[in-house]
């Protein structure tokens, strides 16, 4: 049987559970499978051809393939609508001349709303537990003093607890700050001990009748099937109403304003208003008065506290911020593990993590620290279950995961260091071994000569460079 190849690579790649994008040097499609159409809203593949890859998707991977003509390996990237990819991307030659690039992509959305609500219930059980809420807060006398004041005064005025706006980039603390307004005024009995928080993430509701019918609920008979619920601003009676991404709110703005004027909440398809007591907390990446209708944000806009991006935070903050994430991950290896971790940087690569550019904030910061760790750590179950002593890790350039930051050229050239300090350790470590020693006398004279590795680390360098030796003959 004669096999159109064409033909079959297509029914290959429209079966892929990636979505797969392929454009030229212009960014326009030249290629789409059927996942792909299913991510963007696009009746078929087809419709996508010829198109700008930016109509799609809005912060596209291969915008910067073709502009670097270089890869990009497991980038996280969360477009305007709201939806994270996990994305590799290439660049693509025809006969020797660059032609565009191809990227495949799944869609993590859903798993990155569990690790949100994991780490919300995280920050919950360290709010809960310290006796002043805002002293958790890494810059409360400096870049977050003016943050950490507005926060107080819209809970704790005279007049009684203010509606406000929280304005960040991603991953710089909003949900954190809007909880800590929430423990802060359960703690000054501006809301009793049992008040709820109510979080809701505007932008997961795709349809706005059905953002309508979960924010304000239903009554019987409303439509065909409906049942008597309760909406999340019922739900926050007496309590804080957190809404997230609440630029994402597009016809129920004008039910939100009324509730706010009036303290009166009716239900979709119902008759019967109810009164509620209140307080809301709105948190967006973008600007509200422009996204906002002015009643609205005039009304929630009491106190709009902003809160500064990381690259504009001190070298002293940021490097607080390490610290805490290192002993963060030290602490969970204990827990977890029973392990007792003692982990250090060496110069280059705290310059490196201290210095690079995180589109993602502070949680990309964080992602970052663990991922080094985890790169220059051992492997559970890879040491003698004996073995009680402390294992230190000294995390190296060579050990950040530079896809996950901006690499600049001082960045590779830190790394090249690094690079060639390992060459340094791998010849001592081959001259050493030849003299009879084992690892842990290997790793011992080491530390005499200024170099600290351990000894864990020299019999898996010293079983890496023997098959190296072997491969090479």
């Amino acid at each position: 049987m004669q096999i159109d190849k064409t033909e079959l690579y297509t029914i290959i790649l429209d079966n892929l559970p990636e979505g797969v994008n392929v454009v030229n040097a212009e960014g326009y499609l030249v290629y789409a499978n059927k996942t792909s159409a299913k991510y963007a809203c696009a009746s078929s593949p087809a419709e996508m051809i010829g198109k700008h890859i930016t109509q799609y998707y809005s912060r596209a991977a291969l915008l910067e393939v073709i502009s670097t003509q270089k890869s990009m390996r497991d980038v996280k990237i969360t477009h305007a609508n709201g939806r994270t990819f996990i994305t590799n991307a290439f660049p693509v030659y025809f006969h020797e001349t660059f032609f565009g690039g191809v990227a495949t992509f799944r869609d993590i959305t859903e798993i990155e709303e569990l690790s949100n609500r994991l780490e919300s219930l995280e920050i919950e059980l360290i709010l809960s537990q310290v006796s002043d809420i805002f002293d958790v807060f890494i810059g409360k006398s400096y870049s977050l003093r003016g943050v950490i004041d507005k926060a107080q005064r819209s809970i704790a005025a005279i007049g009684g607890p203010r509606h406000s706006i929280i304005l960040g980039e991603t991953g710089t603390g909003k949900t954190m700050l809007a909880k800590a307004m929430y423990y802060f005024a359960k703690k000054i009995k501006v809301i009793k001990p049992d008040a709820p928080f109510i979080e809701v993430n505007c932008a997961q509701f795709i349809n706005s009748d059905i953002a309508a019918m979960e924010v304000f609920g239903t009554e019987k008979g409303a439509y065909t099937g409906s049942i008597d619920k309760p909406g999340l601003v019922e739900l926050a009676d007496k309590g804080v109403l957190f809404l997230d991404e609440a630029h994402t709110l597009v016809q129920h703005q004008t039910m939100l304003l009324k509730l706010i004027e009036s303290g009166m909440s009716r239900r979709v398809g119902g008759r019967t208003e109810r009164e509620l007591d209140l307080i809301i907390i709105a948190a967006s990446s973008k600007d509200l008065k422009k996204e906002f209708l002015p009643e609205l944000y005039q009304r929630l806009a009491q106190y709009q506290i902003d809160i500064p991006p990381l690259r504009d935070r001190s070298n002293e903050e940021r490097e607080s911020l390490l610290n805490l994430f290192v002993s963060q991950y030290m602490l969970r290896a204990k827990e977890r593990n029973s392990i007792e971790l003692q982990v250090s940087f060496t110069g280059q690569a705290k310059e490196i993590i201290l210095g690079a550019k995180y589109e993602r904030n502070i949680r990309q910061f964080r992602d970052v620290v663990f991922a080094s760790i985890d790169a220059a750590a051992p492997l559970v179950g890879s040491l003698p279950e004996d073995d009680k002593e402390v294992i230190r890790v000294l995390v190296q350039a060579i050990h950040i995961p530079m896809t996950m930051v901006e690499s600049n050229l001082w960045q590779q050239q830190s790394t090249k260091v690094d690079r060639d300090i390992d060459d340094i350790i791998d010849a001592k470590i081959i001259s050493l071994h030849k003299t009879g020693l084992g690892p842990r006398k290997i790793a011992a004279e080491l530390q005499k000569q200024g170099y600290h590795i351990e000894y864990y680390r020299v019999a898996y360098k010293l079983t890496k460079l023997k098959k190296e030796s072997v491969s090479s003959n």
